[in-house]
């Protein structure tokens, strides 16, 4: 078995190995996990934080020893705080994105002076933290304020708190305990949409007084009620409420 880590800033996760194929998500810097098949120019890997799997290209990775993995699993993880920062490598600037893992730097002989954050947050802190991705456009598969899909959008706002969340919508609503009523949920709690063959295909972080912050074109805030997220704009409902469950 081989291990990587990332290096690079924003890499995409693709499903098949090819250029053209399609991002399933998003490896960040300092990001560290498994190397299951390696070939001449692609590796097909899984992450360490959530299991998730796809193909990175041979050159926006390095290889670490088991020993080193072993470590960095040990650590706890302390993420970039602010929109994009830097890190210093070999005299050389690496720009990296909110929620980049800041505590592997020394396994790439980096350094870092920016703001970071670490440990469990209070679940008030959820909602707060994700004000930082306010306006992000949606990207499939997209994982920072530059472009972020619903789930990546959630999984990154609780990571930053301390806490895991699965990468897809669909995954995710598997984790935690349902709410039988809107009127239970508190801030932070997660609702979760589907589609009319019953498919959770949405997920959106619950605030104060019935609205919601999700991504959907972008990352914005709307209404919420009993039939699912009322866009302001468009005056219509646009996703229909399947479950809201809490996960801290």
């Amino acid at each position: 078995m081989q291990f990587g880590i990332c290096n690079l800033s924003i890499v995409p996760l693709r499903l098949e190995p090819s250029d053209a194929s399609e991002m399933v998500s998003q490896v960040l810097y300092g990001d560290h996990f498994k190397v299951l098949e390696q070939r001449k120019k692609w590796s097909r890997i899984r992450l360490a934080f959530d299991k998730y799997e796809g193909w990175i290209d041979n050159k926006q990775f390095v290889l670490v020893d088991d020993i080193t993995y072993s470590q960095i699993e040990n650590r706890t993880p302390a993420y970039s705080s602010d929109i994009i920062e830097f890190v210093e490598a070999q005299q050389q600037l690496v720009h990296i994105p909110l929620g980049a893992v800041v505590s592997n730097i020394d396994v790439l002989n980096a350094h870092f002076e920016g703001e970071t954050i670490s440990g469990v947050s209070a679940k008030e802190a959820i909602v707060a933290t994700s004000f930082k991705y306010l306006n992000t456009p949606y990207l499939w598969g997209g994982k920072t304020p530059f472009g972020i899909d619903c789930s990546g959008f959630t999984q990154m706002v609780y990571k930053m708190n301390g806490y895991s969340l699965l990468r897809d919508a669909s995954q995710q609503a598997t984790q935690g305990e349902p709410l039988s009523f809107i009127e239970e949920s508190e801030p932070g709690d997660l609702a979760f949409f589907d589609n009319d063959e019953g498919q959770i295909i949405h997920v959106g972080i619950m605030m104060e007084d019935n609205y919601i912050i999700h991504s959907h074109g972008k990352v914005r805030i709307d209404r919420i009620d009993h039939s699912g997220i009322f866009n302001i704009d468009l005056k219509r409902h646009t996703h229909k409420l399947r479950v809201i469950k809490k996960i801290i």
